[in-house]
């Protein structure tokens, strides 16, 4: 098997605040592969922004990478100083598509004006082939190539959004790292959006962290998922493992959260309560305080990754008592099923 393009292992990610360190990821787990798309997922608050900060030397001054290694190309980066980050990994290796991609352009500057800066501080290209591989990125994402001298208020909003796109692509990376790219837009444009990043992945063979709260959007979009709450994995696996057989409740409570159209008149899943604010280790598992199937043991130490049961090996969870709870669910919410519930499509693994 080829090494991975990014692993993270054990990672935990904390900031110095005056009440103490407050973790806002612990020992978190997973590796993309080249050319895949992987998601993750999880309310905000759960700690995703947090997490991809860290891989590209992002965080808040007050933050850290308390333990654990984040991996490129099997070379440990989590300790590379900013200015060894900014030469040899940020742009040329790894992108970043902001949170609120839309009002990251300069609004004083040309889009072309942005590129260069962007080519002259992180490559030693001259201006004219920066230029030429913006314009080739920016037919890339469906926009004109002759549009790259306007300024960010002479695009529409979703047009700006493929913009911001084409520059985190035009220095070929081989890994996009993009954060809530579509917040904000409507469905058809973020269709559009995801239909050009499928174009990328066919075109350039990039590499694709999606994170976002939707997520519906990574089940149409993600080769593999990851599902996080309050600094902890609870999930991971294939997307398909993972749509047909959640195992831990957070998984699968937030799968039931979002509708889905063969089941319009499903009532949706409610998640009472709010990701909590953890300080120090976390030694317990971080959902049990929502968890309507939490015992003493959930809160007796962190609770270990371990095979969801299944056909696919990949697929991962992190609860001690994820058989127990996905039966109680379904006996819950299933009394009455003709085969077409989330609930029977999850047992059968049909439907994905």
């Amino acid at each position: 098997m080829s090494e991975p393009l990014l692993e993270v292992d054990d990672l935990t990610v904390q900031y110095q605040t005056d009440d103490g360190m407050l973790t806002a990821t612990s020992n978190a787990s997973f590796s993309i592969s080249d050319g895949e798309f992987f998601g993750l997922a999880g309310e905000s608050g759960s700690g995703k922004s947090t997490l991809a900060k860290a891989i590209i030397g992002g965080l808040d001054d007050n933050g850290q990478v308390s333990s654990g290694t984040i991996k490129y190309r099997g070379e440990e980066i989590q300790d590379l100083s900013d200015k060894e980050l900014s030469q040899r990994i940020r742009w040329k290796e790894i992108s970043w598509i902001p949170q609120g991609a839309m009002s990251s352009l300069d609004p004083l500057q040309r889009v072309s004006e942005q590129a260069l800066e962007i080519g002259n501080v992180h490559t030693d290209l001259p201006d004219e082939e920066i230029r030429d591989k913006l314009k080739e990125t920016f037919d890339i994402v469906g926009l004109q190539e002759s549009r790259i001298d306007d300024y960010p208020h002479q695009f529409s909003g979703g047009m700006q959004q493929r913009a911001i796109i084409a520059l985190a692509l035009f220095l070929e990376p081989e890994l996009v790292i993009a954060d809530e790219p579509t917040t904000a837009l409507d469905v058809i444009m973020q269709d559009q959006i995801f239909k050009h990043l499928d174009r990328l992945k066919d075109e350039l063979d990039v590499s694709l962290l999606l994170i976002t709260h939707d997520i519906s959007v990574i089940f149409e979009s993600c080769d593999s998922v990851a599902i996080m709450h309050a600094s902890q994995i609870a999930e991971r696996g294939t997307t398909n493992a993972v749509h047909a057989n959640p195992r831990h409740p957070y998984a699968f409570m937030f799968k039931e959260a979002f509708p889905d159209i063969r089941e319009p008149k499903r009532e949706l899943e409610v998640i009472e309560g709010h990701p909590p604010e953890l300080m120090g280790e976390v030694d317990f598992c971080s959902f049990a305080d929502r968890c309507p199937w939490a015992a003493p043991e959930c809160r007796e130490g962190a609770p270990p990754t371990e095979s969801a049961g299944d056909d696919d090996p990949s697929h991962v969870t992190a609860c001690v008592r994820r058989e127990e709870a996905y039966e109680l669910y379904q006996s819950d919410t299933s009394p009455v099923d003709d085969g077409s519930s989330a609930q029977s499509i999850a047992q059968t693994g049909e439907g994905d």
